[in-house]
């Protein structure tokens, strides 16, 4: 099976929108789909945050975007060593997402067929 995995690093919508909307393509394509979230991006998985971004136009919110990733298994990865950054704890996340650092990504990106990167 091939591997998308994909830097989520801005939760600017026209940054935040696109990893999910390619990565609902991967999913479509049966393609195991990883999302790491760090610095601004972290916004993204926090509690309630998805749903304060918004971006006109956009075929799906971004909550639905989320839920369609989690119905697919994909991986959502918050980058630990950013949380000191951003001022966030593991109890303010999403339910479903996972914890891992620097090491994490490098480990899921080395066997990625597809890397892509949204700062």
């Amino acid at each position: 099976m091939a591997k998308m995995v994909v830097f989520c690093g801005s939760d600017k919508p026209q940054k935040a929108f696109p990893p999910f909307m390619l990565g609902s393509g991967a999913i479509a394509m049966d393609m195991e789909l990883v999302l790491f979230f760090t610095m601004e991006g972290l916004n993204i998985i926090r509690k309630g945050g998805a749903e304060k971004i918004k971006l006109e136009g956009a075929p799906k919110s971004l909550p639905q975007f989320i839920d369609i990733a989690r119905e697919a298994n994909a991986k959502l990865i918050a980058c630990s060593a950013a949380f000191p950054i951003v001022g966030c704890k593991e109890e303010d996340l999403i339910e479903g997402v996972e914890c891992g650092g620097v090491a994490t990504f490098v480990d899921e990106a080395e066997d990625a067929d597809i890397v892509l990167t949204f700062c």
